[in-house]
């Protein structure tokens, strides 16, 4: 996901030139934005289900770092960096305000408040990561919820997200001189993130701020994925021999799936908690999707079915990845009613078990927060607020990947 996923996107073909480019028609990639729609499906099925090979087949946050980091080496071809990064942050940031005051006044009505991390002063100062989330933004633990409607674990489940957001800021902050360096030294800049988890994993680092720590932790998982998105923006993964990256990539692969499986691989310590095989096996299926990546300006036939969901997992990108979890706490809660029913606890109890139904009143939750909050990215955006586009006439977008 990207979470700026409204800018239009091109893809650099080999032997072209910026110049040409340039003046090519603008328009969308739906192969970039078919990624990040399956990337945010898999994030939300992910934390419903918890299955611990689900972030193996398809690494969602280093696809979703990958497209965003194409997208800002695109824009900072064109635009002062002062601008492009302030233009970044106008998009990521309102909607988290949204967010945030709506939970943090739920927090506080829940009892949350100064002496919750013992020293007021340091609350304080920790309340403004809602503001500028340079750090994780804290939450209120073990608060009551709405009885029948909302678990009582719906806080932590809210900040859960938020590590994203702030790994996000901090790659639009530094992508100006990741660029530079980028331009400069191609592949020892793209793996040193590589370097670097390897340096935090095996004790060559140590870092004693935990919050310094998680930052360094995910610019090394992710690090590389936000710069080859940026490398396939400026040419740099075209110009090297069609072999090199199908011959390269599964090798990393695979070691980063040997280090998973000899490190305590098992449905409580997935990838997302081993990050030196995440900052391998995400470089390796990044780099191989880059590779094959088509440039689609329209959907091949086969696809042409889904281009309004797509359409619309890109225009609520931020939204729905900001409120799914808080759908799937309210999910949970409304699901466990229909064991007060008598007919269904006696006869279907493998259905009241199953989280598949669970899925839909998900997504029909989800949908809501898209009605009720999905406006605020049309205003960060400086665009006319949309209470669905999904890129039809009726949504006031016009037709995807022509008008948007």
């Amino acid at each position: 996901m990207s979470t700026a996923p409204t800018q239009p996107v091109t893809q650099e073909q080999p032997g072209e030139v910026p110049e040409q480019r340039a003046a090519a028609a603008p328009g969308r990639d739906r192969y970039f934005d078919l990624l990040r729609a399956i990337a945010l499906f898999r994030v939300v099925f992910y934390h419903l289900f918890g299955w611990a090979w689900l972030p193996v087949i398809f690494p969602s946050m280093g696809v979703m770092f990958a497209l965003a980091g194409n997208l800002m080496a695109r824009s900072l071809r064109s635009r002062p960096a002062v601008q492009v990064v302030r233009g970044r942050m106008r998009r990521l940031l309102p909607p988290l305000w949204l967010l945030g005051t709506i939970g943090v006044s739920g927090m506080l009505l829940g009892g949350w408040g100064p002496d919750s991390e013992g020293h007021p002063g340091w609350w304080w100062i920790h309340l403004s990561f809602w503001i500028l989330p340079l750090s994780d933004p804290p939450y209120g633990e073990g608060l009551p919820g709405i009885h029948g409607l909302i678990g009582s674990e719906w806080a932590e489940q809210l900040a859960v997200p938020l590590w994203y957001i702030r790994a996000y800021l901090w790659f639009v902050l530094l992508s100006p001189f990741l660029l530079k360096a980028l331009r400069a030294l191609p592949w020892p800049t793209i793996l040193s993130p590589i370097a670097l988890s390897a340096a935090l994993e095996f004790g060559w680092l140590n870092v004693p701020s935990w919050r310094l720590d998680s930052n360094l932790v995910d610019f090394g998982a992710f690090g590389a994925c936000w710069l080859l998105g940026m490398a396939h923006q400026e040419g740099i993964l075209q110009r090297l021999p069609r072999y090199v990256v199908p011959s390269l990539a599964p090798v990393v692969g695979c070691l980063g799936l040997w280090y998973m499986l000899t490190h305590g691989f098992r449905p409580e310590h997935d990838l997302d908690d081993i990050p030196f095989a995440q900052s391998l096996w995400s470089f390796a299926t990044v780099l191989l999707l880059l590779h094959f990546s088509p440039s689609w300006s329209e959907w091949p036939r086969p696809l042409r079915r889904w281009d309004r969901v797509v359409t619309l997992f890109n225009s609520r990108a931020v939204t729905i990845y900001l409120w799914h979890n808080v759908c799937i706490v309210v999910a949970e809660s409304l699901w466990d009613h229909l064991w007060n029913v008598p007919l269904l606890e006696e006869h279907t109890p493998w259905l009241l078990e199953s989280s598949w139904p669970l899925l839909v009143v998900i997504w029909a939750l989800t949908a809501c927060c898209i009605l009720a909050f999905g406006w605020m990215e049309d205003v960060a955006a400086k665009r006319r607020p949309r209470l669905w586009p999904d890129g039809s006439r009726s949504a006031g977008g016009g037709r995807s990947g022509r008008h948007r």
